[in-house]
């Protein structure tokens, strides 16, 4: 790199960013963190007519969360029209743009009439060649034009870009695309490489939809005399089934991500993978190892994959990681929400620190934490009776085990999961159970359930009065049956 890296994120703040959006700022934020370069956030926010209240605090709240700090900006578009007008003008000064004053209703009929004959879309070159005297005439009528860039008729444009090699587009297929808008405001065309000029940025790295957009630009930059960044095309993301990603996929705004009780270091690791590798088996990558390894080489051109099960998984590794502190700390405003409104609040910190570590384990999301731990507050238990009978065992021997036990427990004066080991083993084999029976049976009768956190553990958090009084409960539950 012969100068020092310089890449942007430049969103348009038309909706919430989704997946495919933070994962192109990613790829920037790595790239520039790798080389030590700088990375810069550009709010692109010309399309006043779609701009999304509240969408901007999103965008920069959603970069936050994950860590893609930013060194520069953010910078808006709105507030440097001036630069976009001057650009435009002097493209019309030079001949490389010309005013178009065609109503949205010509333009209209002549897309339909195109269709109608099977014909590429694109403008027809109406107001090209308009006479000094024709554009008077418009001017007089009191109509406000838009810019359009005025594109060789023949020849090709070229450029090589770092993930798809060399690129060639006809520029007969090339339209005389928009510039300014008749509201004054610039098309993403020529705002972004009259900004990305300006801010000297050395590599563009944008999604793969934007490659046909390319040679626009480079005939921009040809036609302002400006040196052209280096183009990175970052390959599409697909759904499970192969189809663009969609709602139903996951493409929704990365804040739900938040919501649902994703670790930001788990998307980061995740988002990382859609579309680079390290090697052909390396899953877990914490953040400066994506740093220290992130290149464009390794980008591929194939569409990547966006699974929900691998993210699931790659959620639940990092949950494991985390020391019980900060699991807890995590966990808390899920437990908050998610509890039944019935249990009491405020919630107890150092009960809660005794729970998670036997949750830990089973988690794949802090959302699902409610969900895994909530026997250990509720008063009521809601489960079947019949659970109650293990496999190969009576009504009437789950009754004695339960009554035996109850009796036992009782007497214990120290009830720690020791303790409670030390019990209860030997107490299966004197009821001539296998230990799983006798487990399983005081399992559904302390948690309501079948699967729950190791045992021992559970019951010694719960206490010896909660655990008698649920065992009080299952048994009466076993005698209606």
């Amino acid at each position: 790199m012969n100068k020092s890296v310089r890449v942007r994120f430049a969103p348009s703040p038309t909706g919430y960013p989704h997946v495919g959006n933070i994962r192109t700022a990613l790829f920037n934020w790595l790239f520039a963190r790798h080389y030590g370069g700088s990375f810069i956030v550009r709010i692109e926010d010309t399309d006043v007519a779609r701009k999304v209240k509240g969408a901007v605090e999103v965008i920069l709240d959603s970069l936050c969360w994950l860590g893609l700090d930013w060194d520069e900006g953010p910078y808006f578009q709105s507030q440097r029209l001036e630069l976009y007008r001057e650009a435009a003008k002097r493209l019309i000064s030079q001949g490389d743009a010309y005013y178009c004053y065609c109503s949205p209703q010509r333009l209209e009929e002549m897309r339909a009439e195109q269709v109608r004959r099977k014909q590429p879309p694109g403008y027809d070159r109406h107001c090209r060649n308009l006479s000094q005297k024709e554009r008077a005439e418009k001017e007089a009528e009191g109509i406000t034009p838009v810019v359009r860039f005025q594109t060789p008729l023949s020849g090709q444009t070229k450029f090589s870009d770092l993930i798809w090699g060399e690129v060639v587009f006809e520029n007969d297929t090339i339209d005389d695309f928009v510039l300014l808008k008749s509201d004054g405001y610039p098309t993403y065309h020529l705002a972004s490489v009259v900004d990305d000029h300006l801010m000297e940025i050395t590599h563009v790295l944008r999604a793969e939809e934007w490659l046909s957009s390319t040679p626009r630009h480079r005939l921009l930059y040809q036609a302002l005399g400006f040196e052209p960044p280096q183009f990175a095309h970052l390959p599409m993301i697909l759904g499970a089934d192969r189809a663009k990603l969609s709602k139903r996929h996951g493409a929704v705004s990365i804040t739900e991500y938040r919501e649902q009780g994703y670790l930001p270091e788990a998307m980061v690791n995740f988002l990382a993978l859609l579309g680079w590798s390290l090697d052909d088996k390396t899953e877990i990558l914490p953040e400066q190892e994506l740093i220290n390894s992130f290149s464009l080489e390794r980008v591929s051109r194939t569409a990547a994959v966006f699974n929900r099960d691998k993210l699931n998984w790659m959620n639940g590794v990092y949950i494991r990681r985390l020391s019980v502190e900060d699991f807890t700390q995590r966990a808390l405003p899920f437990l908050d929400s998610g509890l039944p409104p019935e249990v009491k609040r405020p919630l107890s910190i150092e009960y809660i620190r005794q729970i998670m570590p036997l949750i830990q384990e089973r988690a794949r999301t802090l959302a699902e934490v409610a969900e895994l731990a909530q026997f250990f507050f509720v008063d009521k238990l809601d489960y079947a009776p019949s659970l109650l009978i293990g496999k190969s065992m009576s009504q009437e021997l789950a009754t004695q085990a339960l009554e035996t036990a109850k009796q036992r427990l009782g007497r214990l004066e120290v009830f720690d999961a020791e303790s409670l080991e030390a019990m209860l083993r030997p107490l299966a084999v004197e009821l001539g159970l296998k230990t799983g029976q006798l487990f399983g049976v005081l399992r559904v009768a302390v948690t309501g359930r079948t699967a729950a956190p190791p045992l021992f553990q559970t019951m010694s958090v719960l206490g010896k009065e909660q655990c008698l009084k649920r065992i009080e409960t299952a048994l009466d539950r076993l005698h209606r049956l």
